[in-house]
């Protein structure tokens, strides 16, 4: 009789025995190539040796110290190494062991920084449609995932919505893309005015959409103008980088590419490449400044926060990321994830968009290229392709409800950073015959 409360109870699961590299084997002796790693996790793939040793010895000398009585070795020195690679201005980090962890931080620290400055009345939130910030209350408030918001409804704090920056879905014929990401950023200048610009605290949006709408990059100037409009009204900018940082776009924070600082930046996903469970909230020296000067600490805290096991494994990985040059093959394997994608899927009469930045990509599929309508939901067509891409040993991230909650197909796609030509060209073409079985099966 098993015992776990699986993610989905009544779906029999292959049982994970082993890893190395790119690569995950079942008890069956089933080897799968994970395309997708896991869900944006796995950026050093399975096994790696020195993060392994890394574990082993801090375990060996401390696995726990709770932070209310220490500091660590393994907490400071993870925490100076990620300072050095961050955007100018963000100065401290707040340890946390996931990225809904850390986004529930950021809003509390968002919140306390303004109550510390004497503007109590900034309680509102600005976040996106079709926006995935965690599965906790707070976090799930801010997100725009219908399908998981809504059984819990009731329980979530009021946030505003505005829309996301996705120019396959929602540029006009007429304009430009610098054009439309101008219009889709002065929604968020309409949303504070509507709200009063003294009542607003924060605009919360990822740099890259991930799992909610499949690797959805902002048109050219986007977060430019959002930081302009956050700095004209005095609202904090936070960018959710839980899967799109650390390293997984081809820089070490994707916001480095649009060319803006947030005042809070959260990574979680790569930080610990799963081998720990590990997230981080980065803030601005003038943050941490208003708040120890006032009341002196953030008022908040986890038990497992810079646990020092899960920081040391931390900073294996990143040592690993920059010694090894992984960031250059990011790049490299990303522009030929791309093309492969694009070869495969040009002419596909289902395949709507190719899209993504570095290692974080997707496919968008559709009933109709022409008219972008999105297939039946009652088809569950992204489960279809799971599905069949498990039946040929390929592991890929797909999703529904990519155009509104409800409607729309995708498949996301983040393998590790160590992934070679070879597995490129073979996971596109598994993916391909995935993706072909899965519509066969409803559109013959």
């Amino acid at each position: 009789m098993p015992h776990v409360f699986h993610r989905d109870p009544v779906k029999p699961l292959p049982t994970a025995v082993a890893g190395q590299g790119v690569y995950l084997t079942d008890s069956e002796g089933r080897r799968y190539l994970d395309f997708s790693g896991g869900a944006a996790v796995s950026a050093l793939g399975h096994g790696d040796a020195d993060v392994i040793a890394a574990i082993k010895a801090q375990a060996g000398r401390l696995a726990y110290a709770h932070t209310s009585f220490f500091t660590t070795e393994a907490m400071e020195a993870l925490a100076g190494a990620l300072i050095a690679v961050s955007p100018d201005g963000l100065d401290r980090v707040y340890f946390v062991s996931g990225g809904s962890e850390g986004v529930e931080t950021a809003l509390k620290t968002a919140r306390q920084y303004f109550v510390e400055v004497g503007q109590p009345e900034r309680i509102h939130f600005i976040a996106r449609r079709q926006s995935y910030h965690g599965n906790t209350l707070g976090a799930l408030a801010v997100g725009g995932n219908r399908w998981r918001r809504a059984p819990f409804e009731p329980l979530l704090a009021p946030v505003t919505h505005i829309a996301p920056c996705f120019a396959y879905r929602e540029q006009r014929g007429n304009e430009s893309l610098e054009g439309y990401g101008r219009r889709a950023a002065d929604e968020l200048e309409d949303a504070i005015k509507r709200l009063g610009p003294q009542t607003v605290a924060a605009f919360v949006a990822e740099t890259v959409v991930g799992a909610t709408a499949g690797a959805v990059t902002a048109a050219p100037g986007y977060f430019k103008c959002v930081r302009e409009i956050c700095d004209r009204y005095g609202v904090l900018l936070i960018l959710d980088e839980v899967m799109s940082g650390m390293g997984r776009t081809g820089t070490m924070f994707a916001c480095e590419q649009e060319g803006v600082t947030p005042d809070l930046a959260i990574v979680a996903k790569g930080l610990g490449a799963g081998y720990q469970p590990i997230g981080a909230v980065l803030v601005s020296g003038g943050i941490y400044d208003v708040i120890v000067a006032g009341s002196g600490a953030l008022q908040h805290g986890f038990t497992y926060m810079g646990h020092a096991v899960a920081c040391a494994a931390a900073l294996a990985v990143l040592r690993a990321i920059e010694d090894r040059g992984l960031l250059a093959n990011v790049r490299r394997q990303g522009e030929a994830l791309s093309a492969a994608l694009s070869a495969r899927f040009a002419d596909h009469s289902h395949v709507g968009d190719t899209r993504g930045r570095g290692l974080l990509q997707a496919i968008e599929l559709v009933a109709d290229r022409d008219s972008k309508t999105p297939f039946d939901p009652a088809h569950a067509l992204h489960k279809r392709v799971k599905a069949a891409a498990m039946a040929r040993g390929l592991m890929c991230y797909p999703m529904g409800g990519t155009v509104d909650g409800k409607r729309g197909d995708h498949v996301l796609l983040a393998p590790p950073f160590i992934i070679g030509d070879t597995q490129i060209a073979g996971g596109v073409r598994l993916l391909g015959d995935a993706v072909d079985a899965a519509i066969s099966e409803i559109a013959p």
